[in-house]
């Protein structure tokens, strides 16, 4: 449907749900041209046939407008209405950008800190702020219900004065309702920040928002008393709106005077038809993911860049994001737990590790029997029926001890095991970084099928022996249990995504593109591998596997004997030349490991070949390895001399990141009772490949024992609870630093 030609401007509104459904109606009710845009092909086809409806209390009325989605519209845009999610402003502004007049502009009426990003798009000039605390929910394709008259603030962005063209706007707003304009929107949208973490706190319950903030004003109290210290310290002068003083909501405001403006917030409330938040109405009713983590990812931002915490609006966060998962888990049992850690700071970092450390050792026989468990998987790195078998045992063990994650994914692989990846979300995180902590492991061994057989999983007093119990099956299960007790104690965890592969002992080949990847996206990795003697690790040696092969002339060792070029001889000349490579002083090893050659005692070598293991300390020295090994020449020369194979793995030297790493994990130990040396280690791990990506590693995390690929293999159970501990301790210290 479409509007006879009028004389009034047009609009375009891109997003029809509650807020530009609502101005959409009124403006085209006023004799305004009016086109929706949305992705919604039910809510768009409703409105193009039936015209866009909005009831209220006893009312229904409708009016045509055009509706379309984003793929059919044609044309160019001047006005435009934003009034997506705050999550989907950048794919909008994709649309938008190419489309936009020289003389248009975008006016942000959304929740949330958007014009920024508008502004970078399109420029300042074309961008418009607006704030607007506009009750109402779309209930039906084309249907909007009316929950309320609220506030509409229109200003140019930046504060700047008002312009002819922002006092256009309010005279058509006021179609709607009460808009005003103004020089400082930005005050208002940090009230409506104050205002919508309540509401969105409110969302965690399934009951009336003015009963929920009534009931819990120690959680209200705190949400805006971070929020509002933030834009203190950023000089913003916050403006009061309806029934909301923003004034009295901060962290300096007499008692008498917020409970007051409680009281008026919460009667003024309940005259509202609409008695829940729209992000309860995102979760409970369409499913579907809310936009409070990005209204707050600014807020959170500036908190950091500051200087403040904000433990109580990250929890909430938090508790959003799970419900995105699990609606049902509403409770205000949630509100209740808000409560108390807004009126109960979090203890000192001591009393944490104390905590987590009694809490593992009450449940250190329910770690044994799951490394029991995990070792009864027989994993070998070459059976990829059993490595398969494995990881499915492995992801139904981790849905039991952790709950379902927030995204999965399972690489498969062909010719190794499947690469396992798991996010999970943070809670109570206050850390400037948001980016997930990466754990990583392996889940394959050294161990061949059957060697369950002949040496199954055994305990003797503190020490259990087992194949891969070392390398590295314990440092999974210390991960987490790690996880466990923060979940159990309600101690801060940052984000973390678990990462597991089934090729790391035949080097990672199948894998290290997917692991450098999701280290790149990640804050750090903490790899679970064994720890050396008790120590992390903040220094691997590089590997490179190299052949070296030679080929001669066979001839008749007896009737011929000149006639022939022994490969053999030849390998050995150059075994002992590049034995000269070796420089134990810079950490440089060089290995022949397999020899072959020759195919009788009477006939004159025609190939032979040596198995290479080289190992280096540093860049440098890998470099001059490289350097050295493309120079070698053959001394007989009717012979040939091929040397094949690279680097396995990159050189993973101590880095200062590395360092401070290391000295954050002693803090946490310390806090636990223990000092933590750390150590310089000839192994190579996938660490190597995190560390090469430019992400810091903590290594060596993992299982306290010894005797890795060997039937020695064993690992301490004190060892096991107290490592675990560590790792807890560590992600809470990265939760909050």
């Amino acid at each position: 449907m479409t509007h006879a030609p009028t004389d009034l401007p047009a609009y375009t509104v891109v997003g029809a749900g509650a807020i530009g459904g609502t101005l959409a109606f009124s403006l085209a009710r006023a004799g305004h041209p009016v086109t929706l845009v949305d992705t919604d092909l039910a809510h768009v086809a409703a409105i193009a046939a039936h015209g866009l409806t909005v009831v209220g209390e006893g009312t229904r009325a409708s009016v045509p407008v055009t509706a379309t989605t984003p793929e059919e519209f044609t044309g160019a845009l001047g006005r435009v209405l934003l009034a997506v999610k705050a999550q989907a402003t950048g794919a909008a502004l994709d649309w938008i950008a190419p489309r936009l007049a020289p003389d248009g502009y975008v006016v942000s009426l959304q929740n949330g800190f958007n014009e920024e990003l508008i502004a970078r798009r399109v420029g300042t000039g074309r961008t418009v702020a607006a704030f607007v605390n506009l009750f109402a929910d779309v209930i039906e394709p084309g249907v909007i219900q009316d929950g309320g008259a609220g506030a509409l603030v229109v200003g140019e962005h930046d504060n700047r004065p008002v312009s002819p063209r922002v006092e256009e706007l309010v005279e058509h707003f006021q179609s709607w309702g009460p808009a005003v304009a103004s020089d400082n929107v930005e005050g208002y949208l940090w009230a409506k920040a104050g205002f919508g973490a309540m509401l969105a706190a409110t969302a965690l319950a399934d009951a009336p928002m003015a009963d929920l903030i009534d009931r819990h004003r120690p959680t209200m109290t705190a949400l805006t008393g971070e929020i509002f210290a933030v834009a203190d310290r950023l000089g913003v002068t916050l403006e009061g709106f309806d029934a909301f003083d923003p004034h009295a909501f901060r962290n300096d405001s007499d008692p008498s005077r917020r409970d007051t403006a409680f009281d008026r917030l919460t009667a003024w409330l309940r005259t509202q038809s609409k008695d829940r938040s729209g992000i309860w109405r995102d979760l409970a009713v369409r499913r579907r993911p809310v936009e409070a983590p990005t209204h707050y990812a600014d807020v959170f931002d500036r908190a950091a860049h500051e200087g403040l915490p904000t433990p109580v609006l990250r929890a909430v966060v938090d508790d959003l994001r799970h419900l995105e998962r699990t609606p049902e888990d509403m409770s205000e049992a949630r509100l209740d737990a808000l409560d108390r850690l807004a009126e109960h700071p979090a203890p000192p970092a001591s009393a944490q590790a104390e905590a987590v450390r009694d809490w593992l050792e009450a449940h250190r026989e329910d770690m044994v029997a799951d490394l029991a468990a995990y070792t009864a998987q027989g994993s070998a790195s070459d059976d990829l029926e059993a490595l398969d078998t494995c990881l499915d045992w492995l992801c139904a063990w981790l849905d039991e001890r952790l709950g379902a994650p927030d995204d999965e994914q399972r690489l498969t692989r062909r010719e190794a095991g499947d690469v396992l990846i798991r996010r999970y979300p943070g809670h109570g995180t206050t850390a400037p970084d948001s980016r997930p902590v990466l754990l990583l492991g392996h889940y394959d061994t050294v161990w061949p099928t059957g060697t369950l057989d002949t040496w199954p999983f055994r305990r003797e007093g503190d020490r259990v022996t087992g194949p891969g119990v070392f390398d590295m099956k314990a440092g999974l299960v210390q991960a987490v249990w790690a996880l466990r007790a923060l979940h159990a104690l309600g101690l801060p965890r940052p984000a973390h995504t678990l990462m597991l592969n089934g090729d790391e002992e035949t080097g990672s080949l199948a894998s290290r593109e997917a692991i450098v990847s999701e280290a790149c996206d990640s804050r750090l990795a903490m790899v679970f591998e064994p720890a050396a003697d008790g120590a992390v690790k903040t220094a691997r040696k590089g590997v490179g596997l190299f052949t070296l092969t030679v080929t001669g002339t066979e001839a008749h060792a007896g009737l011929d004997p000149d006639a022939g070029a022994s490969a053999v001889d030849e390998l050995a000349h150059q075994i002992l030349l590049l034995a000269e490579l070796r420089e134990p002083a810079k950490g440089t090893t060089l290995n022949v490991g397999v020899v072959a050659g020759g195919t009788r005692s009477n006939v004159t070598a025609g190939r032979a070949s040596a198995h290479l293991d080289i190992r280096v300390a540093s860049v440098s020295e890998q470099q001059r390895i490289t350097k050295a090994l493309a120079e070698v020449r053959p001394i007989d020369p009717r012979t040939d001399v091929v040397i094949t194979g690279d680097w396995n793995r990159p050189v993973f030297e101590r880095t200062p990141q590395a360092a401070a790493l290391a000295a954050q994990a002693r803090r946490c130990a310390a806090l636990l009772g223990f000092g933590l040396p750390e150590a310089s280690v000839g192994g190579g791990s996938d660490g190597n490949f995190v560390v090469a990506g430019g992400t810091p590693v903590l290594d060596g995390i993992g299982a306290v024992g010894s005797g890795a690929h060997a039937r020695s293999e064993n690992v301490s159970v004190a060892g096991m609870v107290s490592r675990a501990a560590l790792a807890a301790t560590v992600l809470t210290a990265l939760a909050v630093e």
